[in-house]
């Protein structure tokens, strides 16, 4: 595997980003400006990469394109598109957006008609939209997996994928987010196997970070940097690496830069300790 964050880092310019990624010792990054904002930002950052030997894991969408506004679902499309192009450009892994949702005022939000074969149908259909549209070469698109939405196991990921029915879709592995059931949490080392197995040969990037259970009545679950919950960190990043020496791990949703750092060094002694 190789590791990344899902953080730019406080930076004033594309050399500085890519060197104080290079200086953690990462090997990977999400691209941190978006396709609006002109091609010379693009290509600014791609060389600055480049240079600084660090892959592109990650374009990120983040729009909802499937809002039940339709000019909202549109803009939202096209910008995925957009973001689609853009990472091909620059050679990125993968373009991410979750699969979004109409029926909610929270775009990511967990509603029951989520599961709905409405939705599944609609979201069949957006997804192909967008690559038929964009037609990249080399990056896949995803839809991250999500406890609250389409694809919510690794079943469910393999039939979005035979559904869409395209080769530039691939899958985009965040086992925390499907963590959701005690069985999943407190037997989460067969959970893990349980989605490389299934997930084979189209993993194509993955979230890295941990989760714990909480206290209080009932069944609760919470989010937390590596190391600080129940995860089997170790077997997720050997399962990882075996499914591609060079997959990118990113570790996400950290408040501050120094809590990265951290999270990072965890992740780099456990594997230098153990495997």
């Amino acid at each position: 595997m190789v590791l990344g964050i899902s953080s730019s880092l406080a930076h004033e310019s594309p050399q500085e980003w890519a060197q104080k990624h290079k200086a953690l010792g990462l090997q990977t990054v999400n691209f941190p400006v978006s396709s609006d904002d002109g091609a010379e930002a693009v290509m600014a950052y791609k060389q600055a990469a480049d240079e600084a030997g660090l892959s592109i894991a990650e374009v990120g969408v983040w729009r909802n394109t499937l809002a039940a506004d339709p000019d909202e679902r549109q803009r939202s499309t096209d910008y995925a598109v957009r973001q689609l192009r853009m990472a091909d450009a620059v050679g990125a892994a993968c373009c991410v957006n979750v699969v979004g949702t109409p029926y909610g005022p929270r775009w990511d939000g967990g509603y029951r008609r989520n599961f709905s074969p409405e939705l599944w149908d609609m979201a069949v259909a957006m997804i192909r939209q967008i690559i038929d549209t964009a037609r990249p070469r080399h990056t896949k698109f995803c839809i991250e997996s999500m406890p609250w939405m389409i694809p919510s196991s690794p079943d469910e990921y393999l039939r979005l994928t035979e559904a869409v029915d395209r080769e530039e879709f691939g899958t985009h592995l965040d086992v925390v987010n499907m963590i959701t059931t005690p069985r999943r949490y407190f037997f989460n080392d067969e959970f893990l196997l349980e989605c490389f197995h299934k997930l084979h040969g189209t993993i194509v990037s993955c979230h890295l970070k941990d989760i714990r259970l909480k206290p209080e009545y009932t069944f609760q679950l919470e989010e937390c940097a590596c190391g600080q919950g129940a995860l089997d960190i170790q077997r997720y990043v050997q399962l990882a690496t075996a499914e591609n020496p060079r997959m990118p791990m990113i570790i996400e949703h950290l408040t501050t830069d120094e809590a990265y750092a951290a999270s990072v060094r965890y992740v780099q002694e456990l594997t230098e300790q153990r495997m």
